[in-house]
C-alpha cells in the first residue's frame, strides 16, 4: 500500500508546482477564453493524466482557440490538422517520397514526416473526415508511434491529440469509430456561454485589442507532473466504485441494472476505469489532496462515459440520452465501505 504522508512529504514541492502550473496555464488563457473554466479544467486534467481530449460542441465555442491557446502557453511543438472529406491518412502521419541526389543521380526513398510528429496536436473538427483516416490516429494517440514502410517512428513526449467535433446531427460530419473514442481520456462538452459572458466575448473580440499569452509550462515538467500523478493513493473502495460504475453500465451483466438492459446497446470498456481513477488522482491533486476519494470519480464520470456508452432504438423512442444514463447509474451504484479485505 502506497504511503500517502510519505508522498506528502517528499513530492509536497512538486506537488505545489503542479497546482502552481495549473493555475497560471488558467490565468493566461482566461485572457482569451471567457467562462470556460470548468472545460479547461478537463484538458488539464486529461494532459497531466497522459491522456487525450475530445471537445465536442457546435462551431463558434471558441474549441479551437483553446486549443491554440494551450499550445502558445505550453512550451511545446503544436501542429493543427484540419481534418476534410478529402484528408488521407498520409496527410496526417507522412508519406515515402522518391529524392534523387542531383551530384550521383541514385535515387532512393525519403520519409517525409506529417504533423503528427509534434507535441500537442490539434485535430479540428476530427468528424468530417471519413473512418479511414480518422483511424491514422490510432496508433500514435495509443502506442506513441507511427509506422511507415515497416518502421516504427516513435513520437516525441509529452504527446497529446486535442480533437474537437460538432455535433454528428450537423450536415457533413462522420460519427467516430468506437475504437477512436475510446483513446480519448475524456469527452468535454462545450455549451452556449451565459448572456454576461457571451456580451464579453462580443466586445473583446471585436476591438482592435490583440491579447498575447504567455508561456508557463515547459514539457519536462508536463512529463515529471505526469509521472508524480501516479503516486496518488487510491483507496480500495474508491478503485471498486470505479469498476463497479463501469461494469454496470454494460448490458447484459449480472451487475446491469434493467435501465441498461433496456436503453444501451453498448457499454464501457476497461479503459474507462483506468481514466476513471487516473482523471480522479489529477482532481485530487488539484484540490490539494494526495488520495482519490469517491467524489473525484463522481465528478468525472460524465466526460469519461459519455463517448462509450452507446444507446439503443428504444432509448432514442423514449426521448433517453447518454446524460439520462450516466446519471441513473451514479443513483444506482452503491458505494463500497472503506476497508475492504
Amino acid at each position: 500500500m502506497t504511503d500517502t504522508a510519505a508522498i506528502a512529504a517528499s513530492d509536497a514541492e512538486l506537488f505545489a508546482a503542479l497546482r502552481a502550473g495549473k493555475e497560471k496555464v488558467l490565468t493566461e488563457l482566461r485572457k482569451r477564453i471567457v467562462g470556460q473554466d470548468e472545460v479547461v479544467e478537463h484538458v488539464l486534467m486529461a494532459m497531466f493524466a497522459g491522456g487525450h481530449c475530445l471537445l465536442t460542441g457546435v462551431p463558434g465555442l471558441a474549441k479551437t482557440l483553446l486549443i491554440k491557446s494551450l499550445g502558445e502557453v505550453l512550451d511545446l511543438s503544436y501542429r493543427r490538422i484540419q481534418f476534410t472529406p478529402d484528408l488521407m491518412p498520409a496527410d496526417i502521419t507522412g508519406l515515402d517520397i522518391i529524392e534523387e541526389d542531383r551530384s550521383t543521380g541514385k535515387r532512393e526513398i525519403k520519409f517525409v514526416r506529417g504533423p503528427i510528429f509534434a507535441n500537442i496536436i490539434l485535430a479540428d473538427e476530427i468528424n468530417r473526415t471519413p473512418p479511414k483516416t480518422q483511424a491514422a490516429l490510432l496508433e500514435a494517440m495509443q502506442e506513441y508511434q507511427v509506422t511507415a514502410g515497416g518502421e516504427r517512428l516513435p513520437l516525441d513526449k509529452p504527446f497529446f491529440v486535442l480533437a474537437t467535433q460538432n455535433p454528428i446531427e450537423l450536415e457533413g460530419t462522420y460519427p467516430l469509430p468506437e475504437a477512436q473514442l475510446d483513446r480519448f481520456m475524456f469527452n468535454v462538452v462545450i455549451d452556449y456561454l451565459p448572456a454576461d459572458d457571451e456580451l464579453a466575448v462580443a466586445m473583446s473580440t471585436t476591438s482592435s485589442d490583440m491579447v498575447a499569452v504567455d508561456t508557463v509550462l515547459s514539457g519536462e515538467e508536463i512529463l515529471a507532473f505526469q509521472q508524480l500523478v501516479k503516486k496518488v493513493y487510491i483507496p480500495e473502495n474508491v478503485g471498486k466504485y470505479a469498476v463497479d460504475l463501469v461494469r454496470a453500465s454494460r448490458p447484459g451483466q449480472p451487475e446491469a441494472p434493467d435501465f441498461v438492459n433496456n436503453w444501451v446497446s453498448w457499454g464501457a470498456g476497461l479503459r474507462a476505469a483506468q481514466y476513471l481513477l487516473l482523471g480522479a488522482k489529477v482532481r485530487a491533486v488539484f484540490h490539494d489532496r494526495y488520495n482519490v476519494s469517491i467524489e473525484d470519480v463522481r465528478a468525472l464520470a460524465h466526460p469519461v462515459l459519455r463517448h462509450r456508452i452507446l444507446t439503443n432504438f428504444y432509448a432514442e423512442s423514449e426521448k433517453i440520452g447518454v446524460k439520462d444514463i450516466i446519471n441513473r447509474l451514479l443513483d444506482a451504484v452503491t458505494e463500497p465501505q472503506s476497508g475492504l479485505s
